[in-house]
């Protein structure tokens, strides 16, 4: 990877939260109930907790550094079959998005991680500052989890960190307070998920929430049938959140932390 690509991919979930941001300015897909100041204040100083997560588990376990001891030791599935790199590359990307698609869907059927994604989940309201706003318990088990798939596909380093940016990106994208025109939307959900698509999965209603675990493709939603268009209140009129919770207290940073305690 060069070195002008190694900083794009660095700096491209940035500028499309920024852009989303924008839009969101400019012309807002729902307005919002509790404004930007303190919603986005937390997310931010998640965002802050979870870097911090990041870089104290980093001293054991950095996923890079793993993808390059297993293509050093043959290790994983890439390493075995030694594909070119435009097949590591899409076989990757595939396996990797199924992984993050399986990953969401045990946060919302097992308790205990539920009780930590269940932070992102009790955002009142929802826009581009949602993408950042997770537990850094669960920023936690998403390390481990991507650790273990990253040893068992061989990634290779590089391409695992192409990986999460583009990850990123689509998260900043899919929870944008910003609608697509329709033809436009029905269009590029075939492929990725949208923000209306997305929006559905932050409804309050169980059975909606249960549905569009896809972080960035479709297709996993469309083959084991947790694929769901719209909310059954329509997409104007779909609240928001957990049913629980629908107050100002998720607003607040104190709250959300202490929240999977509770």
């Amino acid at each position: 990877m060069g070195d002008m690509g190694a900083t794009l991919i660095a700096i491209l979930p940035a500028l499309v939260f920024a852009l989303i941001a924008i839009l969101e300015f400019i012309r807002p897909r729902r307005t919002l109930r509790f404004g930007r100041f303190r919603r986005w204040t937390t997310g931010l100083i998640l965002f802050a907790s979870n870097r911090v997560t990041v870089w104290l588990i980093a001293w054991i376990i950095a996923v890079p550094a793993i993808a390059l001891w297993a293509e050093a030791e043959g290790i994983g599935l890439f390493n075995q079959l030694a594909a070119p790199l435009w097949a590591e590359i899409l076989g990757a990307f595939l396996l990797l998005d199924f992984a993050m698609w399986l990953q969401h869907l045990l946060t919302h059927k097992m308790p205990l991680l539920w009780r930590l994604h269940k932070v992102h989940h009790a955002d009142p309201d929802i826009d581009v500052s949602t993408a950042i706003r997770f537990h850094p318990g669960e920023i936690a088990f998403s390390i481990l989890w991507k650790a273990g798939w990253v040893l068992l596909l061989g990634v290779s380093a590089p391409v695992i960190i192409a990986f999460e940016a583009w990850l990123a990106a689509n998260a900043a994208f899919n929870h944008g307070n910003v609608a697509l025109p329709r033809r436009l939307d029905r269009l590029v959900r075939l492929f990725l998920v949208t923000p209306d698509m997305h929006l559905v999965h932050h409804s309050t209603a169980l059975k909606e929430q249960q549905s569009n675990y896809g972080f960035a493709l479709t297709i996993w939603d469309q083959l084991f049938g947790t694929y769901r268009a719209e909310s059954e209140k329509g997409r104007n009129n779909q609240p928001i959140g957990l049913s629980e919770m629908q107050d100002e207290r998720p607003t607040y940073a104190g709250f959300s932390l202490k929240l999977p305690l509770t």
